[in-house]
């Protein structure tokens, strides 16, 4: 797997290629960037700790139609931003062979954040959703295996607005994501 990272190295976008590349969802986009807030002086105070570090790269596989790319990766911008950590976009369906080493529950669920180091080697990953918006989706596909039962697009529909609604129309979910990636830094 670190020999698929590192061949995809320095191949993604630029945060602002990204952005700029954006056919879809780009007014949302950056929406959420304006509104992003640090929340806490201690979340604020450890991503800047990590300036000193060099070693450290992150690479999104991401997508501009996605709602939680939309939702998600402008808090990882920040962050990575605040870091001094080296960010890079992969586009999804142009990284099937890099996606599908990173299912969630079998499935191409983005932004996966993927944080490693300077050679390619995987040290943690994020995504694609907070744990609490995600409980959501893992017991639907949990309790609906059966993609053809007659109800099964109707309860779909039903889990997808509660994840929209366990997000909020606040940017309070951001303050989570922010500690979920700083648990995992912490560890690295």
């Amino acid at each position: 797997m670190s020999q698929l990272i590192a061949s995809k190295l320095h191949k993604g976008l630029s945060p602002n290629q990204f952005i700029e590349g954006m056919t879809k969802n780009r007014e949302t986009f950056e929406s959420w960037l304006n509104r992003f807030e640090w929340h806490t002086a201690e979340l604020e105070e450890f991503y800047d700790s990590l300036n000193n570090r060099d070693d450290l790269r992150c690479m999104i596989i991401a997508a501009d139609w996605c709602g939680d790319v939309v939702r998600n990766v402008p808090v990882v911008f920040k962050a990575m931003e605040k870091a001094g950590i080296p960010t890079e976009v992969l586009i999804m369906e142009e990284n099937l062979d890099l996606m599908d080493q990173h299912l969630t529950m079998g499935g191409r669920a983005i932004p996966v954040v993927l944080f490693i180091d300077t050679g390619g080697h995987l040290l943690g990953k994020w995504g694609a959703r907070p744990k609490y918006v995600q409980e959501v989706m893992t017991a639907f596909k949990t309790e609906n295996t059966d993609r053809e039962a007659p109800d099964y697009q109707e309860k779909l529909n039903a889990a997808r607005q509660e994840i929209g609604r366990r997000y909020g129309e606040d940017n309070a979910y951001q303050k989570v994501i922010l500690e979920e990636i700083r648990d995992i830094l912490s560890g690295v």
